[in-house]
């Protein structure tokens, strides 16, 4: 299942991660920039959602699949964060606390499962709502304008990328919480 039409989606999703970097080098005027960036990271957000809908529509899940969607959607938020602390559209310490938190609960998962305990740190509810979050806050962050003359994004989306990191530490809590009694019981 190494090339069905998902995982096709997914790599595709890694190897284009650059070009949303690459947009801010192009020389053209700083508005196309941000409008790029936010189409880029927007239609990469979709083909995360469309890649796990295909697979289970067409009975392609595979658990290289279910390894590399995650791998990639974690490159698309880094990416995209380091950029914006770049622009100085995000603080320094939001970008640490998220992408601090997603290599923390990658090794969390990895050695849950190395003891027969993924099932602990499984995703939850909450994961998937700070997922969201940082979802909408991104490309509110790369357009850094007014949207449809209506919301102004360089107001809603440093406090979206907030509520974010807020709700990253709060889904970090949550799966230590999860594990806790695994770890208590391995450490004997």
């Amino acid at each position: 299942m190494f090339l069905t039409l998902p995982t096709l989606l997914t790599w595709m999703r890694i190897v284009a991660i650059p070009l949303v970097v690459g947009v801010f080098y192009l020389p053209l005027p700083m508005a196309e920039r941000n409008l790029l960036a936010t189409d880029l990271f927007v239609a990469f957000a979709v083909t995360d959602w469309l890649d796990g809908f295909l697979a289970r529509r067409l009975h392609q899940t595979s658990a290289f699949g279910a390894f590399l969607d995650p791998v990639a959607d974690k490159f698309l938020v880094c990416a995209s964060l380091l950029i914006l602390v770049h622009l100085g559209r995000a603080d320094v310490f939001v970008a640490l606390i998220i992408i601090g938190r997603e290599i923390a609960i990658s090794a969390l998962r990895e050695w849950m499962a190395e003891i027969g305990a993924s099932r602990s740190v499984a995703v939850h509810m909450l994961g998937k709502v700070k997922t969201a979050v940082q979802m909408v806050a991104i490309p509110f962050l790369l357009y850094s304008g007014r949207l449809l003359g209506l919301i102004d994004t360089r107001v809603w989306g440093p406090w979206l990328i907030w509520a974010a990191a807020a709700l990253t530490i709060w889904s970090m809590l949550h799966y230590l919480r999860m594990a806790l009694p695994e770890i208590r019981a391995k450490s004997r």
